[in-house]
């Protein structure tokens, strides 16, 4: 028999990883990527809209970005939004396109960057362990209710432990690349 809250926390655990994996994503590592910009968006006839939206975003070498907006007359308004998200890049227009430099890092802000990395990293290691103390209490409460017996309680929560170990397992290797990634020259 396999428990329901189990299948939920390990559902939740792959879902703390994605989000974790995601926002690494828009941490800067000194080379470009069009997911440095994902959290940028633009006012697009009055709505607020996520720039991959209203342009084709391409790499066009590690250390440069370039926008081609659909509609001309957003070449401003895209310039703007990524000179408000303060990302710390300078887009130049030349009127069709918006070419994005990817400035180096140093090596002060590499490890700020390492610092950050390591921030989020606990915060999701937090968020798995959140997810075991829950599977842990509904599997205790149905062997309360004399839903289950206290061997399945046993056996259940150290499958929960096994997911979490995992988890958090999964977390410091993500971890870890993206720290070599960052510290890269």
């Amino acid at each position: 028999m396999h428990n329901q809250y189990i299948k939920d926390a390990k559902d939740r655990m792959i879902k703390t990883l994605d989000a974790f994996r995601h926002e690494l994503a828009k941490i800067r590592t000194g080379k470009a990527t069009t997911a440095l910009l994902d959290g940028i968006k633009v006012d697009y006839y009055g709505n607020l809209t996520p720039l991959n939206q209203v342009g084709n975003l391409t790499v066009l070498d590690a250390h440069s970005l370039s926008i081609t907006p659909w509609d001309r007359n957003m070449i401003d308004k895209i310039e703007k939004a990524i000179l408000s998200a303060q990302l710390g890049l300078n887009p130049m227009n030349d009127g069709t396109n918006i070419r994005i430099p990817i400035p180096p890092l140093t090596q002060e802000r590499r490890k700020d960057m390492v610092k950050l990395v390591k921030k989020f990293a606990e915060e999701n290691k937090i968020a798995v362990r959140n997810v075991r103390r829950d599977a842990n209490e509904h599997i205790k409460r149905q062997e309360k209710n004399k839903e289950i017996s206290e061997d399945e309680m046993k056996s259940f929560e150290i499958e929960v432990q096994k997911l979490t170990d995992e988890s958090i397992k999964k977390i410091d290797e993500i971890t870890a690349d993206k720290e070599k990634e960052i510290m890269e020259i």
